[in-house]
């Protein structure tokens, strides 16, 4: 594999994007990753690294400029400080980078994200272009309405936690049911005894066999949505 930083020119200023790729040839299909309320921080590299290992060209916007902390408060006012339509457009960016590039194919990307990053997910999927599939963990934030819900062309995998005290069950069943709703190809899993940030190595909510089961399902989603 290989990796590098690009920058992004968004809402009038620069950030950084952590771009990885696979080794050989491609063309490869593509996928962003929207970090957690963290930052752009080594999980999220180490993510888009493990995309780049199984054939993906991978791309993580930074939508903190810059900042990455490990303390939950500071990333709550982090969090808090963040503008979502701007994120969004970071994120749409960060797609156009490589919708462009010329070692991505199709010209369609799949977008995944967890906790902030995986509301941004579900979010992306209604609102920007050349999303083929998206992949939401535990996504926190605002709500679609259902007149959003039906903008979503790709097919969603949405992943939640049964111990999830924030982003709940019922969250998921309200989700899901709005897809329904609105004909959106759609699955919903509800990992038995999983918690908020399961699918985070670095935290104590890792779980390991929710997190395993997880990957798969992602990579089986984007591999036969994303057909070059």
């Amino acid at each position: 594999m290989a990796n590098l930083m690009v920058t992004l020119q968004v809402n009038g200023r620069q950030t950084g994007a952590y771009l990885t790729w696979p080794e050989g040839e491609g063309p490869w299909p593509g996928v962003v990753v929207i970090q957690e309320w963290w930052g752009l921080d080594e999980h999220i590299k180490d993510v888009a690294d493990r995309f780049a290992a199984a054939g993906f060209m991978t791309i993580a916007p930074d939508l903190y400029y810059g900042a990455v902390t490990t303390e939950p408060n500071e990333a709550q006012k982090l969090r808090m400080a963040l503008d979502w339509d701007k994120a969004l457009t970071a994120i749409q960016k960060a797609i156009d980078v490589l919708v462009a590039h010329e070692q991505v194919s199709p010209k369609q990307v799949g977008v995944i994200g967890f906790c902030m990053g995986g509301g941004l997910a579900w979010h992306a999927a209604a609102k920007l272009e050349h999303v083929g599939a998206a992949a939401p963990f535990y996504g926190g934030g605002p709500e679609l309405s259902d007149a959003e819900v039906v903008q979503i062309e790709g097919p969603v995998l949405a992943i939640f936690g049964e111990l999830d005290q924030g982003v709940s069950p019922e969250v998921a069943n309200k989700r899901a049911a709005q897809m329904d709703k609105a004909g959106v190809k759609h699955e919903t899993i509800i990992y038995p005894a999983a918690q908020h940030a399961f699918f985070n190595d670095t935290r104590q909510a890792y779980n390991a066999q929710a997190s395993a089961d997880a990957w798969q399902r992602v990579l089986k989603l984007f591999r036969e949505t994303l057909r070059k």
